[in-house]
């Protein structure tokens, strides 16, 4: 029998004396889920959505077979449609703001800007979308998830409340069908899973069951570390040397050196700190990756003469990297901690290097570390001798073939890698005695020790898609007005791509959102407030969207990369959030006044 709070007397002592162990006190979570999902059900059912008109001014020029086509992600799409004038599309705001209970009849429609070009191509096309928001409640999921993960730490119970928040906002009743699956569905969260279940878990099961990942450690103790200095230092460069950032770089930094950390006795806290924050931020420093081709096409404007062409916008997107001042400083944190610098990294992350220091535990006494011992206890045969070049030649796969794929087609396909990797491990260890069925034995083991925290993953992808089809991103972009002086707009930037990203835990999908409203806004103030570098302007303003956006994803516990540099180092994933958010925010205060005084003296 089971009681929530009330205490039942049945005249037996020794019955109630069983039945007092089986009773239930709603704690704080309990109650924080409830109310959550009460007032979730209450707005989607009697709350009326706000429909904003989203519009991203594209590209669009004729091939040589005729045929309109834009520029998306560094390649050319053909218009779904026959664009037609703004004025008469459904979509457009002052349409928008007529309906009352009801939706608009399309989701998206290719537009004509209002003009009279003097050729087809000489015509400005937008795509319009119709997305909505509650209002502050399209917060609610998300901050629900992060209320859960602070009281609970429990991550899985924390997301999936999250996730029938969003639900209820949306009546979506059928949580399985309508939710679960279509996230499943999705191309990319399917690619994820592929990844990080099946050939990270994989290959990680194999350098258990050959010892590759302790022979590894081993090797560099005896050649280069001589103790957590080095061994943090080792982690930093591996973390700009795999600059193609987000979860591409925190899997390989992660998985290469926590075995090397561990055996110097660097606690997971520092550990998970440094691979997150060297992952992201790199990538926006030395954007040789998949960033500039996805960020260009999102910052078009017609009438921009250094914004006009690809090229053009590459180019802007790298003349502006020395602007990005939050990774620049962010990066130059994890070094300051690798070097045994704890000044600047705040009470929390001070506590878990001195508890590693001192007592040898990696983990705090009441961490929930999301890795699983299978994936850390070596049980190599006893025929088997474990070797370094196991570890490495995988690695350096993963690496080359990600590198080689993205210099042909212009992104990096690491799937291919782990999957190359993963083949060669396997193949390595048979052709040097090991059986088939001790290989077969160790992908198992590593299967089923990343299966919790691939959940967790999928969970976290699904929050953060309900969070932007719930508006939160959207409402947060409306707080900001346009009636702003120049010198403020960019840390009013900053601030929203903060929020927006730290509640959707996505970058990306936050500069979808921004970067079509932020860069004309920006250009239009230069342009009324009559600055003499508009140009300088709007590469600061970028970099504050670009790195705002960065800052939030990072500090998310809802984000995918937060997710997996706490599974791949092994630590507790609201001790890695709660010991990263202090060094973080002192990187964002600094470039905040970075980008401030640079506007104030040079625009």
């Amino acid at each position: 029998m089971v009681e929530s709070g009330f205490s039942v007397n049945t005249g037996h002592p020794c019955r109630d004396k069983n039945m007092a162990r089986f009773r239930y006190i709603p704690g704080p979570g309990t109650w924080v889920l409830i109310a959550g999902l009460l007032l979730s059900l209450g707005i989607g059912l009697w709350g009326a959505p706000t429909w904003v008109e989203q519009k991203t001014v594209y590209q669009v020029h004729s091939n040589a077979e005729g045929q309109l086509v834009y520029e998306s992600r560094g390649a050319l799409m053909p218009l779904p449609e026959r664009p037609v004038p703004y004025a008469q599309s459904p979509l457009r705001q002052a349409a928008l703001d007529t309906l009352v209970d009801a939706s608009p009849a399309l989701p998206r429609q290719w537009v004509i800007e209002p003009g009279e070009p003097r050729t087809q191509d000489q015509a400005q096309y937008a795509l319009l979308q119709a997305n909505f928001h509650f209002g502050p409640w399209s917060l609610l999921p998300a901050l629900l998830t992060i209320a859960l993960c602070v009281i609970t730490r429990e991550p899985l119970t924390a997301l999936l409340g999250g996730i029938v928040s969003g639900a209820l906002l949306l009546q979506r009743y059928d949580l399985s069908g309508e939710v679960i699956i279509p996230a499943l569905a999705d191309p990319g969260t399917a690619a994820i899973l592929l990844l990080y279940l099946w050939l990270l878990g994989g290959l990680l099961g194999v350098w258990a069951r050959t010892g590759a990942a302790q022979a590894f450690a081993d090797y560099m103790t005896r050649r280069f570390v001589r103790g957590p200095r080095s061994a943090r230092l080792v982690a930093w460069g591996l973390g700009v040397f795999f600059f193609q950032g987000g979860s591409i770089s925190t899997v390989l930094v992660g998985t290469t050196v926590r075995p090397l950390a561990d055996k110097e006795g660097v606690s997971h806290e520092e550990l998970s700190y440094i691979v997150d924050s060297t992952a992201s931020p790199i990538a926006s420093l030395l954007a040789f990756n998949a960033w500039p081709a996805y960020v260009q096409a999102l910052i078009y404007m017609p009438g921009v003469a250094f914004l006009a062409t690809e090229a053009d916008r590459i180019a802007f997107f790298f003349r502006s990297v020395p602007f990005s001042f939050y990774s620049i400083f962010a990066v130059l944190g994890t070094l300051l901690l690798s070097l045994g610098v704890t000044r600047f990294s705040g009470g929390p992350m001070r506590r878990a290097v001195s508890r590693a220091q001192e007592t040898g535990a990696l983990d705090a006494p009441e961490a929930k570390p999301m890795a699983a011992p299978e994936l850390h206890v070596t049980r190599v045969p006893e025929h088997y001798t474990p070797r370094v070049f196991e570890f490495l030649v995988p690695i350096l796969l993963i690496v080359v073939v990600a590198v080689a794929t993205f210099a042909l087609t212009g992104t990096p396909n690491v799937h291919w890698g782990f999957g190359f990797g993963l083949l060669f491990a396997g193949a390595s260890a048979l052709m040097r005695g090991m059986t088939l069925e001790d290989l077969i034995s160790g992908i198992g083991d590593g299967l089923k020790g990343i299966v919790l925290a691939s959940v967790i993953l999928m969970m976290a992808i699904t929050i953060g898609g309900i969070s932007k089809e719930v508006g939160g991103g959207i409402y947060l972009v409306e707080l900001l007005g346009g009636n702003l002086p120049f010198w403020l707009l960019p840390v009013c930037l900053q601030a929203l791509t903060m929020a927006a990203a730290f509640s959707t835990g996505s970058s990306w999908g936050t500069y979808a959102i921004v970067f079509p409203l932020a860069m004309p806004l920006a250009w239009a103030i230069a342009g009324n407030q009559g600055l003499a570098n508009p140009e300088l302007y709007l590469a600061v303003c970028f970099a504050t969207v670009l790195n705002g956006s960065v800052y939030g994803d990072q500090c998310s516990p809802i984000s995918d990369t937060t997710v997996l540099s706490a599974m791949t180092t092994g630590c507790d994933l609201m001790d890695h959030v709660k010991t990263q958010i202090f060094p973080a925010t002192l990187a964002a205060i600094l470039a905040a006044v970075g980008w401030t005084g640079t506007v104030l003296l040079f625009a």
